[in-house]
């Protein structure tokens, strides 16, 4: 995710204990941490309850934290409805089959957890490095909280956790690399291609959410959103990923829009999922296993 020009970003810190951790990622971001009287729009700011993103009091919206631990996403887990729920259908999840899927646009995860708790193996991309922090900060406590949940001998949230790996990657780049890396491995055979399958660097399914511009009409948008397209903008390069993906996903390439929008590249879908504010755009290659 990209966006034309960044508001004024600075790293803060809840208590001197956690100093080393804001001047490192200041550095590592190239941030200033900030000073008591200066001016910011957005602080990236450690406290007891992680890495939080929390915007100066005129924006009108709360702080933003990654958190696989929260209520929110063990509801969802326990309660989302399993693989009858939308997204499930449209990567393909079944009692027998359940995808290693590479989530090209990972922002919070959220997606990305979704389909771990449904038993896929997630590879998930974020370009943006704030984005990024905040979504390797989640994965940071989600593991810690798993492994005490474990000693009390919940092992789900462990469980799913793992099935996540992150990188901070830009999506066109990633894909060119594994469009080259295939074409120069086809001339070596199918065996050679289907032992590098086996090793899990293709993915059965390739999962695209791209940013896209706020509804005009909309007057109560998610806090994230707002946040999101202040500090990343939109995806206005989304487009040249279907092309690669599709060269790359064993399976099918889903492709999430909001209800109403445009295809993706302005390519036709095999067939859409739609609800009431979202929409699954499936891009089918071949028939899923099972």
């Amino acid at each position: 995710m990209l966006a034309d020009s960044l508001p004024i970003i600075r790293v803060a810190y809840e208590s001197n204990s956690y100093k080393p951790q804001a001047e490192a990622l200041a550095e590592k971001l190239s941030l200033a941490v900030q000073a008591d009287t200066g001016a910011y729009d957005y602080l990236l700011e450690f406290t007891h309850q992680g890495l939080v993103l929390r915007p100066s009091a005129d924006k009108g919206y709360g702080s933003i934290i990654c958190d696989f631990a929260s209520s929110e996403h063990s509801h969802r887990r326990r309660y989302g409805g399993g693989n009858g729920q939308a997204i499930a259908k449209a990567v393909g999840v079944s009692g027998k089959f359940a995808p290693q899927v590479l989530d090209l646009t990972a922002g919070l995860g959220g997606d990305g957890f979704v389909l771990a708790s449904l038993g896929c193996t997630v590879r998930l991309l974020e370009r943006n490095p704030i984005v990024h922090s905040l979504l390797a900060d989640g994965l940071r406590r989600g593991t810690e909280a798993g492994l005490k949940w474990l000693e009390q001998g919940d092992d789900e949230l462990s469980v799913v956790i793992n099935r996540l790996g992150l990188l901070e990657a830009d999506a066109a780049t990633y894909l060119s690399n594994l469009v080259a890396k295939l074409a120069q491995i086809e001339t070596e055979g199918e065996g050679q291609i289907q032992q590098l399958d086996t090793k899990g660097w293709r993915p059965d399914v390739v999962y695209v959410d791209p940013m896209f511009p706020l509804r005009k009409k909309s007057a109560k948008v998610k806090k994230q959103m707002q946040a999101f397209h202040a500090i990343v903008g939109t995806d206005p390069d989304a487009d040249g990923l279907l092309a690669k993906a599709l060269a790359i996903a064993r399976y099918r390439v889903v492709v999430k829009r909001p209800t109403g929008a445009g295809f993706l590249a302005e390519t036709k879908p095999n067939y859409s999922l739609e609800g009431k504010s979202t929409r699954y755009d499936i891009y089918a290659l071949k028939k899923l296993p099972g």
